[in-house]
Order: structure tokens, then sequence, then C-alpha cells
């Protein structure tokens, strides 16, 4: 699954950024969903090592610190 680049765009922009390139939008949208990806694995192992099939918002947050 991919992120759409208007969201990532609206990003860059609320952070203060008047003009943003399409490069840059892509750039941040490779980022984030590599980091998303990185971050959903390590919430799904932590919810199989305490037995569940089901990740919670506590393995989210866990898996984010």
């Amino acid at each position: 699954m991919s992120l759409p680049n208007a969201p990532v765009e609206r990003i860059i922009r609320k952070a203060g950024a008047e003009r943003v390139s399409e490069d840059a939008v892509e750039e941040l949208r490779i980022a984030v969903q590599e980091a998303g990806d990185e971050i959903a694995q390590d919430a799904i192992d932590l919810a199989e090592h305490a037995n569940r099939n089901t990740v919670k918002k506590e393995d989210v947050e866990m898996a984010t610190q």
C-alpha cells in the first residue's frame, strides 16, 4: 500500500514550506512509508510475542519508542 502524495504535501506545507517540489513530496512519501512499514512490523512482532493476532494501540506505541 502506498501513501497518496496530497497528504504528504500537506505535511510539508503545515511545517511551513510555501512551495514544495514533486521530488520533495516523493522523497518524504517514501521515507514515511518505510518508517510506517517498520513500525507496523515491530507492532506485529509485539502482538505475536503476546500470543495475540490483533495489533493493539499499545503495540504501536511500544514500537515507536
